[in-house]
């Protein structure tokens, strides 16, 4: 086989296929991650599908690798997640989300077990907190117990076509003063000891999972169960239709992902490019550059 020039045969043609193949699966593993609810992990534990849900609204979304994304956005329009964080936002990072919802912003936080969500509410001042107790219910459930479905949704914007949220593993929320948008049935209870059953000091009651209050001209949404949003949880009834609701009438999706491990090279260096005037330049410059090389390469060995 002739290309250009130069005489190729299939052995040359199976190793560039080969090395194509492998700079593919390179170049896809360094744009996504592994990471549960990492926003770049397609798998049935990721969170990229909340994504999606922002790109079938037709909003543009943003990732904060940094706190200082906040302050970068037009609050008003924007609904900012921040998910199960796996370490502890500073003072001086609370304090640019709090700004954000002051100014407007809606901040969606999503946690069940581990602590740095409740230290960030305490950093807010909001009232909700997390109860990290696992809540069952075997009664309405999704495969067992540990699947519960919560059946009493409140009518507000937030839960416009909601009748009930799947949950996988969850807490619950401590309302303190704030509304509750969202309860698990009068058949749930709090697994105190932890062994799956209803034992004689655990009752069965209604408990808040979701709960939303006015921070300022904001307001901040707590939601105790990170895997409502995980790819996997989004297909079940109606946790898709509670994150359409979430977004809506914004134009700005804000992914916080600044106290995750999640930190896909294509992606950072992507972001940094984006945000970098002058790195556009010098990578614009080398492109054109390597072109020009090529170009009079072919020239000369025609």
């Amino acid at each position: 086989m002739r290309i250009g020039s130069r005489e190729v045969g299939y052995p040359h043609l199976l190793v560039a296929g080969l090395l194509l193949a492998m700079l593919l699966g390179v170049a896809v593993g360094a744009s996504t991650s592994a990471s549960t609810y990492g926003a770049f992990n397609p798998a049935w534990d990721g969170g990229s599908g909340i994504r999606d849900v922002a790109t079938d609204a037709k909003m543009e979304t943003t990732i904060a690798y940094n706190t200082t994304t906040y302050g970068e956005v037009r609050e008003s329009r924007t609904v900012a997640f921040v998910v199960s964080p796996e370490s502890g936002y500073t003072d001086a990072e609370a304090a640019r989300l709090e700004s954000f919802v002051q100014n407007g912003g809606t901040l969606v936080v999503a946690e069940d077990f581990r602590p740095h969500s409740n230290e960030l509410l305490a950093q807010l001042g909001t009232q909700a907190r997390i109860d990290q107790t696992p809540l069952r219910d075997d009664r309405h459930q999704f495969k067992t117990g540990a699947f519960p479905i919560a059946t009493h949704t409140a009518s507000d914007p937030l839960t416009r076509d909601v009748d009930q949220l799947t949950l996988n593993h969850p807490a619950t929320v401590s309302a303190n003063g704030s509304t509750v948008l969202v309860r698990s049935s009068n058949f749930s209870y709090l697994d105190r000891d932890g062994d799956a059953t209803l034992d004689e000091n655990e009752t069965l009651q209604s408990y808040p999972v979701v709960t939303v209050e006015r921070i300022g001209d904001g307001e901040v949404v707590v939601v105790s169960d990170p895997s409502l949003f995980i790819n996997s949880m989004l297909e079940q009834s109606d946790n898709r239709a509670f994150a359409d609701a979430l977004v809506q009438s914004h134009d700005t999706l804000l992914v916080d992902v600044s106290h995750v491990d999640e930190r896909p090279p294509v992606q950072v260096a992507l972001s940094i490019l984006r945000d970098s005037p002058l790195l556009q330049l010098v990578f614009g410059v080398t492109a054109l550059g390597v072109l020009v090389v090529v170009a009079r390469r072919g020239r000369v060995e025609s």
